[in-house]
């Protein structure tokens, strides 16, 4: 397929599945695109032997498209953007704390004990992985998804405070969970002079504090120049321009894209433009529809990917095994940090920060960019496991989580 007819296929599959769960199905906008896009998925593993159009063109679609390299280096910056721009400042400050320990602490804190339990429940199958890979694999499971996160907790019923917290934990921990992810994946295959911590704590360090720093530079500038005029064609022009700057200069500096595309929404977001300025008025709305847009693309895109993993019956126990581990982790992750450095866990908050925990496209992204190894096939499938849980049985019943925390801490 040359590149038109990919987006063009694409898109029409994406209007196709929202229509029919819009009409028919009526589960939440992105829960039941997935869940369409899997039980398509599973149909054309099934009798896609067939040759018929339908399953070829699917099958086609699937196979051109390179997910983690359009998610990574395309997409994710304007789904961060998207997501940061509409979120209030103001109550990401009021929770700074929870929220700094969470996308950085947690995120640690989850890779380690995910990648010691991965590791010991792993021993009696004959996969013989080495704990550098389960902690590779902690490190690209463990950052909660903003993606799906945000699309969730829209039909939500969390308390304000919560929200503010899982959103904003969810906006920087994919961004330490990938520089982590990358970190280990260097250690992973460190040559034979050895690893070098001074080393890879400047490689962390540098691709953490560049990131923020170069999306506060460039938010800062695009904010000075949507204000100096009121063309709203040029306002969103620029804004589309500082996503695709963001993520060049980023990869080239290399820094984080995700940090700098959130600094650079956030501070565009919370910047006042004035009463009649149209970018105050128009410009979070737009990507807001953008952002949804693109959310409906990616979910679909994540339910297809199924037809490229044949291998996933596999390893289905131990996916199921990975789901359990990683539920086990995020209570871990949530309460020990608040525990020993905030001295409190509310038990009702923990239910509901673990099961908002959820994972998503960039878990996936980051799995499918592993190199061919004799463990690729085993992490990618049990990744797949754990996403599809999440942002379905999660992202379902999450409201019912809720509530029952509501409920028992009014009792």
């Amino acid at each position: 397929m040359d590149v038109l007819t990919i987006v063009t296929v694409l898109i029409m599959v994406s209007t196709a599945f929202s229509y029919f769960n819009e009409r028919f199905i009526k589960l939440p906008g992105t829960i039941g695109v997935i869940t369409i896009s899997v039980v398509v998925s599973v149909i054309i593993l099934i009798v896609g032997k067939t040759g018929n159009t339908l399953t070829t063109t699917i099958t086609s679609l699937a196979h051109n498209i390179d997910f983690s390299t359009v998610l990574l280096n395309v997409m994710l910056g304007f789904l961060l953007f998207a997501s940061a721009i509409h979120f209030d400042y103001q109550k990401l400050k009021e929770q700074r704390w929870p929220v700094l320990l969470l996308s950085t602490i947690g995120v640690l804190v989850s890779t380690g004990i995910f990648g010691g339990l991965f590791y010991a429940v792993t021993l009696p199958f004959p996969f013989d992985i080495p704990l550098v890979y389960c902690f590779l694999f902690g490190a690209l499971i463990s950052p909660t998804d903003p993606i799906a996160v945000g699309a969730i907790l829209k039909k939500s019923k969390i308390p304000p405070r919560l929200e503010t917290i899982i959103s904003g934990e969810s906006l920087f921990n994919d961004g330490v969970g990938l520089v982590l992810f990358v970190t280990l994946l260097g250690i992973a295959h460190q040559s034979e002079a050895g690893f070098s911590f001074g080393k890879t704590m400047q490689l962390f360090g540098q691709e953490v504090i560049g990131g923020i720093g170069l999306g506060l530079i460039a938010g800062y500038l695009g904010y000075r120049l949507m204000l100096s005029i009121h063309d709203f064609q040029t306002i969103f022009l620029i804004s589309i321009a500082l996503v695709l700057g963001i993520s060049v200069i980023a990869s080239r500096l290399h820094v984080s894209i995700p940090l700098s595309a959130v600094a650079a929404g956030l501070v565009i977001g919370n910047k006042n433009f004035g009463k009649d300025h149209p970018a105050g008025k128009y410009l979070t709305s737009i990507w807001r529809l953008l952002d949804e847009v693109l959310n409906t693309i990616l979910f679909v895109m994540i339910g297809l990917q199924l037809v490229l993993m044949p291998f996933l019956n596999n390893y289905w126990l131990i996916g199921l095994l990975s789901i359990v581990i990683i539920l086990i982790a995020r209570i871990a992750s949530v309460s020990l940090p608040a525990l020993f450095l905030l001295r409190k866990v509310k038990f009702s908050h923990l239910s509901i920060l673990t099961w908002a925990g959820l994972r998503g496209g960039i878990s996936v992204a980051m799995a499918l960019s592993l190199p061919e190894s004799p463990y690729r096939e085993v992490i990618l499938s049990s990744c797949y496991f754990v996403v599809i849980f999440s942002i379905i049985v999660q992202g379902l019943t999450l409201n019912i989580v809720v509530e029952k925390a509501v409920k028992d801490r009014a009792v």
